[in-house]
């Protein structure tokens, strides 16, 4: 979640909190859920909203979401735990699509225009009206006007401006998607196409208005942890470092994991180095005897607009395993009857966890951002937490797979290793803008003998939608925490199985 928007992260960590109280206590869950809105917003007056009741009723959905149920329209009356039942388990639930928009909360933003500003000087030279291909731009009496009807949006007075008087601007969410999913319903208020949606959350995380919110699994993990019936284990993607705060450490991280009831935590840096031994042997042996290129897997966004938008891409994919499975097989050889949760930035692992391949294998997956909900729902302080444990499951390169390039960078450093001569071609892309306009260079040919990795999210993993640490303090405490693995190198990680 974009840490810009302070708002919108505290009403979603209270949403989560109430959900992680409501299911850790015996209270009646119909009851619990329909006094929820006003427990979290009391009073009268709305601090965020034109009306507290509009307030309360976003709330309600943003309830209903994280237990797993569908957004109400505003136009039919349905009670706020209505389909309850169907989400009382203590195994994952989930009823498409997984990302939504709750109609009533979104602003309805402008779609992309240009727009003149009062700093027009009302020059003699007017460039704008000059560069303007489809004579969309007059001299008024103040300032030039732009003919909407006529604007092809190219963009050509924007830069021709001298006194940068024009501006051009869309919808926060329709420009942070990268597959163009983003659309508008009858009345302006955004409407995501899930035939090209890919999960990503970009959306979410730029939402200013938070309008736009994705399905969790807080509940139901809850239930099954406190039937404990099976332990669970939760996998932990290496972003999670500075995610909970400055001065937490990763072992106060895992102790408070166990707090809430884990059995255990493993890193799933170790899956990323078993992908690397796998994705680096895999491009030695078919590229370019069988491929042209090879394309990283780790992604579930990259992929997912591979599998979309190319599919004559798809088969240079890597068939290597995610780090999530790879870790979850690793776990399972010891310890078969388990259940397992991932932790992670990622919304899209929640999908990926429901395909064919993975759903057996990945039980529950939550975001970094529900994990500190469910922190603050059981009353959890983690700087509190004395520990002298050290995290020690996976090794440099493997922790780096959570930035931009470390995918790529770890596989080229493993083939470094064990082929010195071999020279590896790398190409990297994080946001999907960006992957999009690579996988069409690989599509035509341009990038053959290459790896090519691809990032769902600028700035890879410690960037995704379900963050919380601003960008470049996630990219320090990282590269720190990378610094601090005893191992460098897969090879020299003792939990690899030879």
């Amino acid at each position: 979640m974009n840490q810009l928007y302070t708002d919108i992260i505290q009403i979603r960590q209270n949403v989560f909190a109430e959900i992680t109280r409501i299911a850790y206590s015996d209270e009646d869950l119909i009851e619990a859920l329909e006094n929820a809105p006003m427990k979290i917003l009391p009073g009268e007056v709305s601090e965020r909203r034109q009306s507290i009741f509009k307030e309360r009723a976003i709330v309600g959905e943003r309830l209903r979401l994280t237990l797993g149920l569908p957004v109400r329209k505003a136009s039919e009356f349905r009670r706020l735990s209505e389909g309850i039942k169907a989400i009382d388990e203590t195994e994952r639930v989930y009823e498409a699509p997984l990302v939504n928009v709750i109609p009533f909360a979104c602003n309805a933003c402008p779609t992309k225009a240009l727009e003149v500003t009062s700093t027009c000087r009302q020059c003699m030279a007017h460039p704008c009206i000059q560069v303007c291909p489809v004579g969309a731009i007059t001299m008024g009496e103040t300032q030039t006007h732009i003919d909407k009807e006529k604007c092809i949006k190219c963009g050509k007075c924007k830069e021709a401006c001298p006194y940068n008087a024009i501006i051009q601007y869309d919808r926060p969410c329709a420009e942070a998607c990268g597959v163009n999913a983003i659309g508008s319903d009858e009345y302006g208020r955004a409407l995501i196409d899930h035939d090209k949606c890919v999960s990503c959350g970009q959306c979410m995380a730029h939402c200013p208005f938070g309008a736009i919110a994705d399905k969790a699994q807080i509940y139901q993990l809850v239930k099954s942890i406190r039937n404990k019936k099976q332990k669970h284990i939760a996998i932990v993607a290496p972003a999670f470092v500075s995610q909970f705060g400055d001065k937490i450490t990763p072992a106060q991280v895992f102790e408070g994991i166990k707090m809430l009831g884990f059995d255990d935590v493993v890193e799933v840096g170790l899956g990323a180095d078993i992908a690397t031994i796998n994705e680096a042997k895999e491009f030695l042996h078919v590229v370019p005897n069988e491929l042209p290129y090879l394309a990283t897997s780790c992604c579930p966004a990259w992929v997912s607009m591979v599998n979309k938008m190319f599919p004559e891409v798809v088969p240079q994919v890597s068939d290597a395993l995610s780090p999530m499975k790879f870790t979850v097989q690793h776990i399972r050889k010891t310890d078969p009857d388990v259940k397992i949760i991932f932790v992670g930035p990622c919304v899209a692992k929640k999908l990926e966890a429901l395909g064919e391949e993975m759903k057996s294998y990945v039980d529950f997956v939550i975001t970094f951002e529900e994990l500190m909900g469910m922190f603050v729902g059981k009353g959890i302080d983690l700087a509190a937490i004395e520990t002298d444990n050290v995290i020690n499951d996976s090794s440099a390169i493997g922790r780096g797979f959570a930035q931009a390039g470390g995918v790529a960078g770890a596989v080229q450093a493993y083939i470094k290793e064990i082929e010195p001569e071999r020279e590896l071609m790398l190409e990297a892309a994080d946001g999907l803008h960006d992957c999009v306009k690579l996988a069409r260079l690989a599509k035509a040919g341009k990038k053959n003998g290459y790896l090519i990795e691809g990032m769902g999210c600028p700035g890879g993993c410690i960037a995704g939608a379900g963050t919380l640490a601003p960008y470049n303090k996630a990219q320090k405490a990282l590269n720190n925490f990378m610094k601090a693995a005893e191992y460098q190198s897969p090879t020299q990680n003792p939990l690899l199985d030879k």
